[in-house]
């Protein structure tokens, strides 16, 4: 589970966040979902080919006989963990980035998450990754939605819901060395309320940041960018842990 929230986005006031429909914004917003939606479909189609394609699959993940999930490779574990480990690095090594750098990070993230997802389709089924995923859209874009047009001020609810991501991880951590009866059912239902909380924070988020860098092109490229991610991250993780009430899993 990764995340990126850091405060490159200082919050505006929320009278200017308040302003009506102005086309920059929209331009601004839109090119921020364009780069998830392609961000997932290469995700998507990176997991398909990680997950069906024999010489692949085998590279990364140990299956059974029947085709089952037995476990990672190195090289799989190698993966999982990348994504981790750009977002640590760029934290440190890009400070004030541009736009192609943002954007390099925003790629080279989706394309690592998206070989690491070929896992759940070696634990679930064709048809019900499909059912999540297109629940799972619904939602963000309800969320979204939600979070772009509300007069609610969420930066209180925002730092409420950093500290629950917090309180996931190491749960999840937890979770992979003592797992008792009933604790991943309240991991995974905490984890779709945080990730749906931060859907709504992070648009915005995403929204008071393009009155706050007033104009500045090359910073609201870079800020489409990192703006993706973070939408693309809350969405995966939305994505993962609704599998875990809706996914049914291969027999």
């Amino acid at each position: 589970m990764s995340h990126s929230h850091d405060e490159r986005f200082p919050a505006a006031p929320a009278a200017r966040a308040d302003m009506s429909i102005d086309l920059g914004l929209r331009r601004f917003m839109l090119g921020v979902y364009n780069k998830v939606a392609l961000g997932l479909t290469l995700s998507g189609a990176l997991a398909y080919t990680t997950s069906m394609i024999a010489p692949v699959r085998d590279t990364l993940f140990r299956v059974t006989p029947e085709g089952s999930f037995a476990g990672y490779t190195p090289v799989g574990l190698a993966v999982v963990f990348a994504p981790l480990v750009v977002l640590l690095g760029a934290m440190f090594v890009m400070r004030r980035p541009n736009a192609s750098g943002a954007s390099f990070i925003y790629w080279t993230v989706a394309a690592l998450i998206g070989a690491s997802l070929g896992v759940l389709g070696l634990v679930y089924t064709g048809a019900s990754l499909v059912s999540t995923f297109l629940i799972t859209a619904t939602a963000f874009g309800a969320l979204s939605l939600f979070g772009y047009t509300t007069r609610m001020d969420m930066s209180g609810f925002g730092s409420f819901l950093l500290v629950g991501l917090v309180g996931l991880i190491i749960a999840t951590f937890v979770q992979m060395f003592w797992n008792p009866p009933g604790f991943s059912f309240v991991v995974s239902a905490a984890g779709v309320l945080i990730f749906a909380g931060l859907i709504a924070y992070d648009t915005q988020r995403l929204k008071n940041a393009y009155y706050q860098l007033g104009g500045d092109a090359a910073a609201l490229g870079a800020a489409t960018s990192y703006g993706a991610l973070s939408l693309y991250l809350d969405f995966i993780n939305l994505f993962q842990f609704l599998l875990a009430f809706l996914g049914e899993r291969r027999s």
